[in-house]
């Protein structure tokens, strides 16, 4: 009987993740341009140097490389840790109060926004036309909506909000200031820094919400 050594197994491994990137790297730039519905499977093997069955075999299929992507443009990293475990959810819980909690927020926000907005912006547009798309979308958008609303509960815990406020109108201030549509336009349009969006960020949900 053969058995595989250790460092085999982890250099395996490696390989794998690397494999792995690879693929996403070349659909995060070709979902974007040509688009999701322009790019067939074959396109994204070559930009990342792999053959084809490599990318059914990591992925499975078009939609299941497009729904990876969208998850690890988000997250930043391809680790099985859902966001509410993530570190700067936790620092946003620690902090006592209601601006303090926005500007860890915003420094969180502008920091997915430079990852992922080309790619985000991409799928809206391919929503429009897409089947497979469309469904990807609407999922983010339901995630952003549960993550908005948890958002809402923390801030409403600390007690400091304008009387009349529900979980339901803060998690809708919350998701339209959350738009990577705003920090698309004010930032890279309008050509604002990121100090400018983090101050617009953090000014304009207080005004909403604590009036």
């Amino acid at each position: 009987m053969v058995v595989k050594r250790p460092y085999e197994s982890s250099r395996r491994r490696e390989q794998a993740r690397l494999t792995r990137r690879a693929i996403l790297a070349a659909a995060a730039d070709l979902f974007v341009e040509p688009g999701y519905a322009a790019t067939p499977l074959v396109s994204v093997a070559e930009r990342a140097g792999v053959a084809i069955q490599t990318v059914y075999k990591v992925f499975g299929s078009k939609k299941a490389l497009l729904e990876a992507l969208v998850d690890v443009t988000i997250a930043g990293d391809d680790e099985p840790v859902a966001l509410p475990d993530r570190p700067f959810v936790a620092e946003i819980r620690a902090l006592p109060d209601v601006r303090g909690k926005l500007s860890r927020y915003a420094t969180h926000l502008i920091e997915i926004h430079q990852r992922q907005s080309r790619v985000m912006l991409a799928l809206a547009g391919a929503a429009t036309a897409d089947p497979e798309a469309a469904t990807i979308w609407r999922r983010h958008l339901d995630d952003r909506r549960r993550g908005m609303a948890m958002f809402a509960s923390e801030l409403i815990g600390t007690g400091q909000l304008r009387p009349g406020h529900t979980t339901d109108t803060v998690t809708d201030v919350l998701w339209l200031a959350m738009d990577v549509r705003n920090f698309d336009y004010l930032v890279r349009d309008r050509g604002w820094s990121l100090e400018h969006f983090h101050r617009w960020y953090v000014d304009t949900v207080s005004a909403a919400l604590l009036g």
